[in-house]
């Protein structure tokens, strides 16, 4: 597997510098949110090939590859106007990821509501899952054209909170231009925090065949009973399943550390790259 982490929990720093670290912390790629690294970003009218290009020859001087351009903004928006200025947003990411070579575009799968409320009864209906599936289709067809993945990731507080809705919006839209993102920890809510074994195990039995990145990281049990994510080591994950899955199914995926701190980067980039080895 390739390593990488999101380059805006690298210590603050222009997007060359955090470049820099990446690569002396011996990550293989990187997941990149533009509004996040960059500093004064004008927006998407930024995304010209001149500066596609330029991130590229960056990325490749420092040997990383972009696993993830992410945007991930909300395609469950029920608004008219701010659905069109989202979609076309998401144009404008894939015409971009198509000159970058970005290894996807990745999205989570939102909430039917304007302010991208998470968890409320709407999310979990047929209604809300139909109505993503009807404003993603055309940003894949978008991503067709380009030869871009666009990867959707399932979390357990939004429209696709399982690996089961996951296949059905795959199967629903039926191009291979879509694909997942899978991050275990994201499928996990006090509701199965328990059985978590069960649901990772489901999740790569639903959705293997079509996982196009991986997310890592763990997760701590806060007061309330949510749960709280960390990196990985510093929680009760058990990566067994999930690595194995990697070693024997997706040879040199892109496999992106999450909730890291400048401090324990490479302790966790080791501790995962040992789990690996040893399997």
């Amino acid at each position: 597997m390739q390593l990488g982490i999101r380059l805006h929990d690298i210590a603050p720093g222009t997007l060359e510098e955090r470049l820099v670290i990446a690569e002396q912390q011996g990550f293989a790629c990187g997941h990149l949110a533009l509004t996040k690294v960059l500093r004064d970003y004008p927006g998407n009218q930024a995304l010209t090939p001149g500066f596609a290009m330029h991130l590229r020859r960056l990325f490749a001087a420092h040997h990383l590859d972009v696993a993830v351009l992410g945007n991930y903004k909300n395609l469950a928006n029920p608004d008219a106007a701010q659905l069109a200025e989202i979609q076309r947003g998401y144009y404008e990411h894939i015409r971009f990821a198509a000159l970058l070579g970005a290894g996807v575009v990745g999205t989570e799968t939102g909430a039917p509501n304007t302010g991208y409320v998470e968890d409320t009864p709407e999310s979990k209906t047929e209604a809300a899952l139909g109505m993503f599936i009807r404003n993603l289709r055309p940003v894949v067809v978008c991503a067709e054209q380009f030869g871009v993945i666009v990867a959707i990731e399932p979390v357990c507080r939004h429209i696709v909170y399982d690996s089961q809705r996951a296949l059905a919006v795959l199967r629903a839209i039926d191009s291979p231009n879509l694909q997942i993102i899978l991050d275990p920890v994201n499928l996990l809510g006090p509701h199965n925090v328990d059985v978590r074994q069960a649901v990772i195990r489901q999740a790569i039995a639903d959705l293997g065949d079509y996982v196009a990145v991986v997310h890592l990281k763990d997760f701590q049990r806060g007061a309330n009973g949510k749960l709280v994510s960390v990196a990985c080591g510093q929680g009760e994950m058990d990566y067994t399943d999930i690595l194995r899955f990697i070693k024997e199914r997706k040879p040199y995926i892109h496999a992106t550390l999450e909730n890291t701190t400048p401090d324990n980067a490479v302790a966790t980039r080791q501790l995962i790259q040992q789990q690996y080895d040893a399997l």
